[in-house]
């Protein structure tokens, strides 16, 4: 039987097994506008439901040995390695995404798989120092049942590197995937699971709505909300969460800036920030969406960036396209309405600023403000925002003036310089000499301000910080004798 079959997983949902849903939704392709399938619809009560059978399966799964866990997790690395094509048409069809940016999703998806399963195989404590004649520890125990909220721009990256780990570290996990991306950011995964040999009722897979998210945060079981998206939906997950007394994990949005100092290479400097702009649309929360680039080098480098946004062609990806569609289009007015209000406050467009259907072509809006809207927001589409500055502290003072602090590229022949300059910026993220969108699953993620609670995604720390409540245990001998 050729793997994941639409028989498999039309009109279900993924929880104690495949099983029906009372509704179904389409999904759609954006290049196309067409209904690709339909996923299963969850309800409230289906998150009461999975919440309880998460529970019971968790108890056993925490006593798994760490090896056999890892086990399972690596042949869901061997899994989605071979069954990489299969990601990659979904990440294209169902996410819009390019060939290239989605083969570079489907191998880092197994990369998280393969780095779980050595988290599972981590210390899990220390022992302490105490003035009394006794052994004191302090060791990591799994929170219970985790539950993950992922997006749509890189639904399988930004599923897998919550999942994983939080599966390695003896919890269950409830999934709610954005709508747009059910399949590749969520019931795939299920498939992959099964397959691996995951016990049953450990992980659950419910798309749905606000509603579905709200009830996620709010089920008793759950203790910790792993959530990826907009800082808008952030705060109300985290305000929520908090009365519950409950740790969320947020990793939201970015501004991100892009610095180039007047020494550098300008056509590499260009070619960098094309990438850091356009890549998968723009659409993700590491995009460049500030070029800062010193007056000296500033026009040559407007040019040089236009150029090579006009020769970025969009259409379908599975036809080849660089240049995707945008995810919908609601999203597409708002990535419009920013570029046709900061042209009226005084932004020059040097390229782009014009779109077919859902397909936006690559822009390049020159002289911006402070003021604009394409300065102070997070665009979420294929726009590169290109302001001048003079001084260093007048850099300091433009890049400093976003409540964002996610990622921080800064591009100079002086990477001394730079990474010394980058002290005065913050940023959860600096690459010296590299644009702003880069992720491994080695490598701690997250950032500061409005872009979230910091790192609690990537490398064995971060996870297990993320993922585990430490408890202190002491053993001595014979009772302690007290006053008493």
């Amino acid at each position: 039987m050729t793997f994941f079959e639409p028989s498999t997983w039309e009109g279900k949902l993924f929880s104690g097994g495949w099983r029906g849903s009372a509704h179904s939704a389409p999904v759609r392709e954006p290049a196309t506008g067409g209904e690709i399938g339909r996923y299963g619809v969850a309800s409230v009560d289906d998150v009461a439901s999975a919440g309880a059978v998460a529970a019971q399966a968790q108890r056993d799964w925490e006593l798994v040995p760490a090896d056999a866990k890892s086990a399972i997790l690596r042949r869901a690395g061997d899994l989605f390695t071979e069954r990489a094509s299969v990601m990659q048409d979904w990440l294209m069809r169902e996410a819009g995404s390019g060939g290239g940016k989605a083969a570079f999703e489907a191998g880092l998806v197994a990369s998280e798989f393969y780095f779980a399963a050595a988290t599972a195989q981590m210390p899990y404590g220390q022992l302490l120092r105490s003035s009394r004649p006794r052994l004191s520890m302090a060791r990591r125990r799994a929170v219970g049942t985790v539950g993950v909220i992922s997006p749509f721009n890189f639904p399988g990256i930004l599923t897998a590197r919550s999942v994983a780990p939080a599966l390695a570290l003896g919890n269950a996990v409830i999934l709610k995937p954005d709508p747009r991306t059910s399949i590749s950011g969520g019931l795939i995964f299920a498939a992959i699971l099964e397959e691996a040999g995951l016990p049953e009722g450990l992980f659950h897979v419910l798309p749905g709505g606000a509603d579905v998210g709200g009830a996620l945060v709010d089920e008793p079981s759950v203790r910790v909300i792993s959530f990826t998206g907009s800082t808008q939906a952030g705060r109300i997950v985290g305000e929520r969460a908090g009365r519950l007394l409950k740790r969320a994990h947020l990793e939201l949005g970015g501004n991100n800036a892009l610095v180039v100092l007047d020494d550098v290479d300008v056509e590499a400097a260009a070619s960098a920030g094309a990438w850091g702009s356009f890549l998968h649309q723009g659409q993700i929360c590491m995009t460049t969406g500030r070029h800062l680039v010193q007056e000296r080098v500033y026009d040559e480098y407007v040019e040089c960036l236009a150029a090579k946004a006009k020769h970025i062609p969009t259409g379908n990806p599975l036809e080849g396209a660089p240049l995707g569609p945008i995810i919908d289009a609601h999203q597409l007015a708002k990535v419009d309405a920013i570029v046709q209000d900061s042209v009226a406050a005084g932004a020059v467009l040097a390229a782009g600023g014009t779109h077919q259907d859902l397909f936006y072509d690559a822009t390049v809006l020159a002289d911006v403000a402070p003021g604009h809207r394409a300065f102070a927001e997070e665009i979420f589409g294929p726009v590169a925002p290109v302001t001048r500055f003079s001084s260093i502290d007048e850099l300091v003072e433009l890049a400093t003036s976003s409540d964002y602090g996610l990622s921080l590229g800064i591009l100079s022949k002086d990477a001394y310089r730079a990474l010394e300059l980058s002290e005065r910026i913050p940023s959860g993220i600096v690459h010296i000499n590299d644009q702003t969108v880069d992720d491994e699953a080695v490598a701690p993620f997250g950032g500061v301000g409005a872009s979230g609670t910091g790192a609690r995604f990537g490398g064995h720390e971060a996870n297990i910080e993320a993922f585990t409540e430490t408890q202190w245990v002491t053993v001595q001998a014979d009772i302690a004798r007290y006053p008493f």
